[in-house]
């Protein structure tokens, strides 16, 4: 279990943003292609991958900017965000799940469970709605009853 306070301002602190090192990138291709492949080929999930996709399209100058998480799994036919996942490595952790926590309680989005995976460790934490700021280390596999980790 790994609780963590949110506030407002930690979803514009996005401390990575178009400069994250390639481990960070790498971690995001393998897993948007490894969902797409199992959303567009396998049609295996029903959820869209899509990374550093804008959460708020209405919002969109540079310091008032959308929220952008590393990936988000898109329901099309909902016009709903309902997971999104964050990548990053120790030292991010505790800022990374700040920013799930708080774009999942916070806004109106509607976001129902994010995602944190530490590359580094490779562990995985999972935020649901209402779970009062405690993130519990997980296996992103259990909730979606799929091997992740096979594309990591």
């Amino acid at each position: 279990m790994y609780k963590v306070s949110h506030g407002l301002s930690m979803v514009h602190e996005d401390e990575m943003g178009v400069n994250a090192p390639m481990d960070h990138q790498r971690v995001i291709s393998k897993l948007n292609v490894g969902l797409g492949k199992l959303f567009y080929y396998d049609k295996a999930i029903s959820l869209e991958p899509l990374p550093e996709t804008m959460l708020d399209e209405g919002r969109t100058s540079r310091y008032d900017g959308p929220p952008t998480p590393d990936l988000i799994l898109y329901d099309k036919a909902r016009d709903h965000i309902p997971v999104i996942i964050e990548v990053c490595h120790t030292r991010g952790l505790k800022g990374d799940l700040q920013k799930v926590v708080s774009l999942i309680e916070d806004f109106p989005y509607d976001i129902l469970e994010g995602f944190v995976y530490n590359y580094r460790t490779e562990h995985w934490f999972r935020y649901r709605k209402g779970d009062n700021g405690i993130a519990t280390e997980t296996s992103f596999s259990e909730i979606l009853q799929l091997d992740l980790n096979q594309f990591l």
